[in-house]
């Protein structure tokens, strides 16, 4: 008998968050680990707990460190799926960059969201079929546009501000952005923030979506 798949529900939506762990206990190829405590205080909660797929309801819940494993952030080691989340390709992009091997839009049906899990545990990525353009537009964009895109900038980046953004927008923290460049941790801090100020934005997920924006013309 095949080892069920482990998956560990970390939902800010305690509704969503039930639902979906019923729906998975129904059916005997699922082992569910869901988290009783809310979102932040999860992350102490499971900081040791490994699964087969992770599943979020929030693009802010996957960028915490607890849900990926050591020396992992980022690469898909991990295999996160959001689910319930808004039609918006921006935020889409920017799950993708994140590390989410899946994205399920609030309209997806119960069957379409294990289906989806089931999909993420055999490691392959999951959308709706409409935003395979997206993507399909977003890499031809990078490709033709990404190298030119800081120099054309007109949001005022100093040179150094612009070597950051691509970093940032892979996902790297701030302690891998100045290894990267050797910088010390708080030089990157002070960058990071003086972007969010030039780019009107709050948080580093949203300077990957300005300048996704920016790139696509959205």
């Amino acid at each position: 008998m095949e080892k069920p798949t482990s998956v560990l529900i970390l939902c800010c939506n305690r509704i969503l968050k039930e639902s979906i762990t019923r729906i998975l206990n129904k059916r005997s190829d699922f082992q569910v680990i869901a988290c009783d405590a809310p979102p932040p205080d999860f992350k102490h909660e499971f900081a040791d707990v490994s699964a087969d797929v992770v599943v979020l309801d929030s693009l802010q819940l996957l960028g915490e460190e607890s849900v990926f494993l050591p020396g992992h952030h980022h690469d898909r080691s991990t295999k996160c799926l959001l689910v319930a989340m808004e039609d918006d390709p921006k935020r889409f992009l920017t799950a993708i960059r994140a590390g989410a091997l899946g994205y399920v839009l609030q309209e997806a049906s119960a069957v379409e969201v294990v289906a989806s899990i089931r999909a993420v545990a055999q490691g392959e990525a999951v959308c709706p079929a409409r935003y395979a353009r997206v993507l399909f537009d977003y890499f031809a964009s990078q490709t033709a546009a990404l190298p030119d895109s800081c120099t054309r900038s007109p949001l005022g980046l100093t040179r150094r501000e612009q070597q950051l953004v691509p970093l940032i927008q892979r996902g790297m923290t701030n302690k891998e952005i100045a290894n990267e460049l050797n910088l010390s941790e708080q030089t990157v801090k002070n960058h990071i923030h003086r972007i969010l100020r030039k780019v009107g934005v709050e948080d580093r997920l949203s300077i990957s979506d300005a300048f996704q924006a920016q790139i696509l013309g959205l």
